[in-house]
């Protein structure tokens, strides 16, 4: 065994590289293949965020569906998602060519729905969709993960999943901006972004084949028999349980980003065709502060940060809450979600990489990522439940107080050990 604890220690010299270095040097804080999967990422995340700028509306305004169904089929974003996400680290830790393959079945079947959208005019037929995209995404999601944890030193992988992260959300800010402008050229302005969509998620394919290197394996070295059980018995190690628990405690009451959008558009009024370009104030602060946060979180511990994110996110709920209004008061409530995002996304993912082993790597990000999932669609179901009943301000003042609680049983659960960026590799 070897251990890969300070910065600046070295592997041994029979060590093999990491993916995207070159045998024999020694590997940068972000690796090529972090930069690759960051790109192909970025142009995703642009098509699938000009389909989320505009569902929201579409579904509510256009089809006349409900918020306790449209909470139905956001929980779908989640839930469908997480139940294949075990099932995509899995496979990927057993396949020869590795968490390429599996990645690229993830984002083809994604870049496959964008099209369908233009021929689903019922809400059946759309939660379809969003379910098969989902199931896109919750393969393809531990894979990439993984490849960017093999690919980077262990004292580096906050920055390098910040500056994944900050890239990925680049695309989450262009797309809102691209959807805003299909809508005002376009005469059939919703099918227009679905098209434009479809296109920009097979080009984030194609890139995804010619510049992200596969971890391929010895001829001699046959895939490792693990089982979905095996995956399961991650939780026997008791870093990898604790965050699992934390992050389904916490997800239970981390209210959607539709639902806070739409109460925002509600609270200030805004015109539908303004409403796309709520997204942007999340993604501004989140690129800004990915990679910053995520240096931060090597330094001072990634489960503290992740933790102390949930306090922000309650300060976001408390002032759209309060009775602040305005533009103002509007950019604070993006702000401090953005900074959320940037607290959370990556370091919980480097977190995860931490505690899984390297030949289970997959599985073990995506147990801590399903255990979120799951947690964020059952919160998704309740508060398009409770918006319905008791409408959404008084929804939003419930999942605050919840989740006040729920830091505070966060942190007894993460009380011990205290968090380091050791990793133990058989």
């Amino acid at each position: 065994m070897y251990l890969a604890e300070r910065r600046g220690t070295t592997a041994p010299a029979s060590a093999p590289a990491a993916p995207g270095t070159r045998p024999g040097r020694r590997a940068a804080a972000v690796p090529g293949t972090v930069l690759a999967l960051g790109a192909v990422s970025l142009i995703t995340d642009v098509s699938s965020e000009m389909v989320s700028a505009v569902l929201p509306l579409y579904l509510l305004t256009g089809l006349g569906l409900s918020p306790l169904g449209f909470g139905v089929l956001d929980g779908l974003n989640n839930g469908v998602g997480a139940l294949v996400r075990l099932v995509g680290g899995h496979l990927a830790d057993r396949g020869r060519s590795g968490h390429k393959t599996v990645a690229a079945v993830g984002y083809g079947l994604s870049a496959l729905c964008k099209p369908l959208l233009l021929l689903a005019h019922t809400v059946p037929l759309i939660g379809a969709v969003i379910a098969v995209d989902r199931t896109g995404k919750g393969l393809r999601t531990a894979p990439r993960d993984a490849m960017i944890s093999l690919a980077t030193e262990p004292e580096h992988r906050g920055r390098a999943f910040g500056v994944h992260r900050a890239m990925d959300t680049a695309g989450a800010l262009i797309g809102p901006l691209v959807a805003f402008g299909v809508l005002r050229l376009a005469v059939d302005g919703y099918d227009a972004v679905f098209a434009v969509s479809g296109c920009i998620a097979a080009l984030g394919v194609l890139v995804l084949l010619l510049f992200v290197p596969g971890r391929q394996r010895s001829a001699g070295a046959p895939a490792p028999a693990v089982s979905l059980r095996d995956a399961f018995g991650l939780l026997r190690i008791p870093q990898l349980r604790r965050l699992t628990l934390c992050a389904m405690l916490l997800g239970l009451t981390t209210v959607s980003d539709s639902f806070l959008y739409l109460l925002l558009q509600r609270r200030l009024g805004l015109s539908t065709h303004l409403f796309p370009l709520l997204p942007l104030g999340t993604a501004a602060a989140f690129l800004l502060l990915a990679v910053p946060l995520g240096a931060l979180a090597d330094r001072i511990g990634r489960r503290r940060l992740f933790l102390a994110a949930h306090g922000v996110l309650l300060l976001a709920y408390g002032l759209l809450l309060g009775p602040w209004s305005g533009g103002a008061a509007a950019l604070c409530v993006l702000l401090l979600h953005g900074a959320f995002y940037a607290s959370t996304d990556g370091v919980l993912a480097a977190a995860a990489a931490d505690a899984a082993p390297a030949e289970q790597r997959g599985a073990g990000l995506a147990l801590v990522g399903t255990g979120q999932a799951l947690a964020r669609f059952a919160c998704s179901l309740a508060f398009g439940a409770a918006w319905s009943a008791v409408g959404g301000t008084a929804a939003l003042a419930w999942s605050a107080g919840a989740l006040a609680l729920c830091v505070a049983g966060a942190a007894l659960v993460l009380r011990e050990p205290a968090d380091n960026t050791q990793e133990v590799t058989p």
